[in-house]
């Protein structure tokens, strides 16, 4: 029987997120003098920035009496960006906009009262009418809007040279973990490494596509929100597909980042990578490598038909120095326009439902095809936001720093489960 990717989705948060308190729609910000806004994103390095280039452009050409502030902070996924923005929410000092991935990942802010409930500008701009049901879903919390998205990623992809894998003796990438394992211990007789690795943050996003490859999408989706046993024997068993796959990667060398750990599979140092699409975006554009002559992609092993989707958002912090501008940012995210000339450059999915198609070639126009498709499964991202919030996030980040290199699967997944409990 088919999975519905409306119930799926909302299965995966109604457990998590359904018990928050709401930011006043209400609230105010400061002093409105100067011409200006702050937007606090992690969009600086290549493969990034020429999205938000091509947005903030836009933005400017619409408002040339504004000047827009790009206050990034480079890598880690966001995480290097949220620890500082952090401090900034603590001293009542936001930014007067600031990037968050959509789902739980905002939960923390909204307890805590910082940010604003953006439900009426939904109404006035008519977004509601113009985005899917699943990220409307994930970007909801007690019934109120906290962001406006601006793209949908997929996570759950494999990468890879077809000319490396092709000299490597392999007909096929893997369509299971099991045969990436076959794949990879036959890679290692021939001196070579079969999977390139990047920092901690890429070793989880690494880590929910096996839970996911492993468990299938409905146990994948009761990890958070415990329906599924994480000390049960068939999540400890795909944990310990993951430290053998672990096995067969450069993590003793990991790269300082995505893109480096990309590079290596286009020069040979690896043969996969597992990553989002916004690889598409480094290697076109900033690499200006060919889509399936220079390099290639595949859902990663054993999630054919699934969608591991995250999306960037952008908030309104309660207190923001110039709100007008604020507002005015957060329209453009939201815009037909501005979504169609960041997206193409970015390498995701727009947001809206009514964007030019036409613009979109190559890897996106076929993640478009697919994030549409009704018979596609649609699940949410651990490493990006969508299915936990930042408190157990942190808490799994600890425990897989010990998982990496205990190899102790039943450690880490009795860790993982208690502080499941604690952070609710």
């Amino acid at each position: 029987m088919p999975i519905s990717r409306r119930r799926l989705f909302s299965v995966g948060l109604a457990v998590a997120g359904g018990a928050l308190a709401g930011c006043s729609s209400g609230a105010r910000g400061g002093n409105e003098s100067g011409a200006q806004v702050e937007v606090f994103t992690w969009w600086s390095g290549p493969g990034e920035k020429e999205g938000l280039d091509a947005l903030v452009a836009d933005f400017k050409a619409k408002n040339p009496g504004i000047d827009f502030n790009n206050a990034a902070v480079a890598g880690g996924a966001g995480s290097n960006a949220r620890a500082i923005l952090a401090d900034r929410l603590k001293a009542d000092n936001p930014p007067d906009s600031y990037q968050v991935h959509a789902g739980l990942e905002l939960q923390s802010d909204v307890r805590a009262g910082k940010c604003e409930d953006l439900t009426a500008l939904y109404e006035q701009q008519g977004w509601k009418d113009n985005l899917p049901k699943s990220l409307l879903d994930a970007i909801t919390l007690d019934g109120k809007i906290y962001s406006v998205p601006v793209d949908v990623h997929r996570a759950n992809l494999l990468w890879y040279s077809p000319k490396i894998v092709t000299a490597a003796g392999i007909a096929s990438p893997p369509k299971t973990w099991d045969e990436f394992l076959v794949q990879a211990e036959a890679l290692k007789a021939k001196g070579l490494t079969a999977l390139s690795i990047g920092p901690g943050w890429t070793q989880k996003h690494l880590l929910e596509t096996v839970l996911l490859g492993q468990l299938g999408p409905d146990k994948y989706l009761g990890l958070w929100n415990g329906r599924t046993d994480w000390n049960g024997p068939d999540v400890l068993a795909a944990l310990g597909i993951f430290t053998k796959v672990l096995g067969y990667s450069d993590i003793a060398s990991a790269a300082g980042d995505w893109q480096p750990a990309i590079d290596k599979i286009i020069s040979g140092a690896a043969v996969y990578n597992v990553m989002g699409d916004w690889v598409v975006a480094y290697l076109s554009t900033s690499k200006q490598l060919v889509y399936k002559t220079d390099y290639a992609v595949t859902t990663s092993p054993g999630s054919v038909g699934i969608y591991d989707f995250l999306s960037d958002s952008f908030t309104l912090p309660k207190g923001a120095p110039h709100r007008t501008a604020a507002e005015k940012w957060l329209m453009e995210c939201g815009s037909t326009e501005g979504q169609d000339l960041f997206n193409p450059r970015k390498g995701s999915v727009p947001a809206r439902l009514d964007s030019d198609r036409a613009l979109y070639h190559g890897y996106i126009a076929e993640a478009i095809a697919t994030w549409l498709d009704t018979d596609t499964t649609v699940v949410g991202s651990l490493t990006h936001g969508v299915v936990a919030n930042t408190v157990w996030s942190a808490a799994i980040d600890t425990a897989l720093a010990a998982l990496v290199h205990s190899y102790d699967a039943p450690a880490f997944a009795a860790a993982v489960a208690s502080s499941y409990q604690s952070s609710r």
